[in-house]
């Protein structure tokens, strides 16, 4: 068996090579794409059709459990009448007389006894009927309360009740009619009957029985309502087999409800059981549940023809959806083989001419960097080699030429300027200017700290002397009126932080804080403190600048966390508003920095109050760095 599989193997193997390369690619296509599609859409439709009848099914039981709850009320109600029928005193006294009553006796009990229950049937609208039928010969037949057993002797349920010894005995009947007089409920309507045995006070003489009678459409009034789903009709089954439900609903318009149930096999199961069947073609669904109380079974019967027809619409669908696809595909594909084969048919012609002698041929112009294109690039370095042997030798020279000049061009960088600064210093000292020497020396300590970038993260002394370089550069512009204070812990001079983190938040001070400057001397003090609390480092920046307002504030806490998106939404907004072009950009790209390198917990807050001061809170976690930081390596 494994020798003729593999002799098979290698047969389709052998059967395989024959082929033309497009014929390869398109069977390749067909495995690849057309099949996975079409198992996926069949699969799709397959759940898409599972979870349509799982709802279905799910949305009938809950049908089955409401028209249950409905039973349930009706039968407590039913019960509920039965005792305080069985519970008149006057009217027990009454059924267990052993004499005959005088005229004036009868007259009383009809008067104020069948009356009391003649309240209980109207206080209770459901509540079609209720009598006691005793087989006391003394009694006398007050109607329609009050009747003589016999009338109901013949009846087939009467030998049941008299065998449950007073327990409820439950009855569907399509005719509670005794005589057919007026006030006795239709002949021609069925009725859902509570019977109970009642006895004597030695409680086992047997004195009657009561009976209590609803109508079925009130009795199972969910099955009976004409107003509920077009596609399912509730069915009751008596015990008897037969069947009560709403003759005119369009579920039964090609079957009868007889008809259907004789395809539904009814069990005892107390628990909903759902069943799908077909009646000459036509599905339905069918759920059930036994309700032994009153040997019912309730089934929910369900035309399936517009969930069907809805399954057969998207079974269209997706064939017409997969049918479109298929058909790009194959065009797509078609377009990219012909590409390729066109390529390699020109490639094989002049590669016979070339095995025929012929090296003067016009090479075929193959481009692209896929295979055929790089199979085409090295047919051509084979043709051409002695010319390509002279142009690699003049893309040397060529490339000799530019390393030269690129190394030229490489002697003038960073350390030509910082020596140019470093030249203007001494010329200011030999001048005697020793301000603009000062400040050259802050110059070129900005360019060399912020120009030579070797790693993202620096002692925050480093950064404090970024700041006092900064800061002195400043000075010049306005004159002496900045005041730069430090209050750093000595266990915070080692600390880790991001370089140029300190900066932008004393450029936004400055700028904003002398733009209103309010103090009296004219002068904005900006302080940076630095303390440890607990694991963390809090680095503060503080200005007695003009303040922000509160509204203001707000907006710029949060700006420094929110979407992009949204940040450029708020800052063209906020540079409208305010008519300036500075909206906290610096000290957002800071905070994300901090938060990118740390975690969420760590970042910029911002406290100002307007007109004293504001004040950026930057919290680190607290890291001493192994080693210093040169700021002029």
């Amino acid at each position: 068996m494994g020798f003729a599989a593999i002799h098979w193997l290698l047969a389709k193997r052998a059967f395989t090579f024959k082929l033309s390369l497009q014929v390869k690619l398109i069977l390749s296509f067909v495995f690849v794409i057309i099949i996975p599609v079409v198992l996926f859409s069949w699969y799709t439709l397959n759940e898409e059709s599972a979870k349509a009848m799982k709802e279905l099914t799910k949305n009938n039981e809950n049908v089955l459990a409401v028209e249950k709850i409905n039973i349930e009320n009706n039968m407590e109600l039913m019960g509920w009448t039965g005792q305080l029928a069985l519970s008149n005193r006057e009217m027990n006294h009454y059924l267990q007389i052993e004499q005959i009553q005088d005229a004036a006796r009868v007259l009383h009990i009809k008067k104020d006894v069948v009356n009391s229950f003649q309240y209980f049937l109207f206080n209770n609208p459901r509540i079609s009927n209720v009598r006691l039928f005793t087989d006391n010969l003394y009694v006398n037949e007050i109607w329609p309360v009050i009747l003589q057993e016999s009338r109901i002797q013949d009846k087939p349920w009467h030998d049941e009740v008299m065998k449950q010894s007073g327990l409820p005995w439950w009855e569907i009947q399509e005719n509670v009619a005794l005589t057919g007089a007026p006030s006795e409920p239709s002949p021609n309507e069925p009725f859902m009957t509570y019977l109970q045995e009642f006895k004597y006070p030695d409680n086992a003489t047997h004195n009657g029985i009561l009976e209590i009678s609803m109508k079925l459409s009130n009795f199972f009034s969910r099955t009976f309502s004409s107003v509920q789903d077009m596609n399912s009709q509730l069915i009751v089954v008596a015990r008897s087999g037969q069947v009560f439900s709403l003759k005119d609903s369009p579920v039964f318009e090609q079957h009868s409800a007889e008809q259907l149930m004789n395809s539904v096999n009814l069990t005892s199961n107390t628990d909903s059981e759902t069943v799908q069947f077909k009646v000459n073609g036509q599905s339905y669904l069918a759920s059930q549940i036994y309700i032994p109380s009153i040997d019912v079974h309730l089934v929910n019967m369900v035309s399936l023809a517009d969930t069907m027809e809805g399954i057969n619409h998207s079974r269209v669908r997706y064939i017409v959806l997969i049918s479109l696809l298929a058909a790009f595909l194959v065009l797509l594909s078609y377009s990219m083989q012909a590409m390729i084969l066109r390529r390699l048919k020109a490639l094989r012609e002049s590669m016979n001419q070339v095995s025929s002698g012929n090296f003067d041929v016009e090479l075929p112009p193959i481009t692209g960097t896929d295979e055929v294109g790089e199979l085409g690039l090295h047919y051509r370095k084979l043709i051409l080699k002695i010319n390509e042997l002279i142009q690699e030798q003049a893309a040397r020279q060529a490339a000799g030429k530019e390393a030269e000049l690129r190394a030229l061009k490489n002697q003038i960088d960073s350390h030509f300027l910082y020596n140019t600064l470093e030249n203007v210093k001494m010329l200011a000292e030999i001048e005697g200017q020793f301000l603009i020497s000062d400040i050259m020396t802050s110059l070129g300590g900005m360019m060399r700290y912020s120009m030579e970038w070797k790693r993202d993260h620096v002692m925050l002394s480093n950064e404090i002397q970024q700041v006092q370089h900064y800061v002195s550069v400043m000075n010049i512009r306005y004159d002496g009126r900045l005041d730069l204070r430090l209050s750093i812990a000595p266990e915070c001079l080692m600390q880790e932080s991001l370089k140029m983190s300190l900066q932008p938040a004393v450029e936004n001070a400055i700028k904003h804080g002398m733009s209103r400057m309010h103090s009296s001397d004219g002068n904005l003090v900006i302080t940076i403190s630095a303390v440890r609390r607990d694991q963390a480092c809090v680095i503060e920046i503080t200005d007695n600048g003009c303040g922000i307002p509160q509204e203001k504030l707000g907006l710029l806490n949060r700006m420094l966390r929110m979407e992009e998106s949204a940040y450029q939404d708020v800052r063209q907004l906020f540079v409208r508003k305010n008519n300036q072009d500075s909206n906290g950009i610096g000290l957002r790209n800071v905070d994300q920095r901090l938060v990118m390198s740390y975690g969420t917990e760590y970042g910029i807050q911002i406290e100002s109050q307007e007109g004293s001061y504001t004040r950026i809170i930057m919290t680190l976690p607290y890291r001493v760095m192994g080693g210093g930081l040169d700021i002029n390596d």
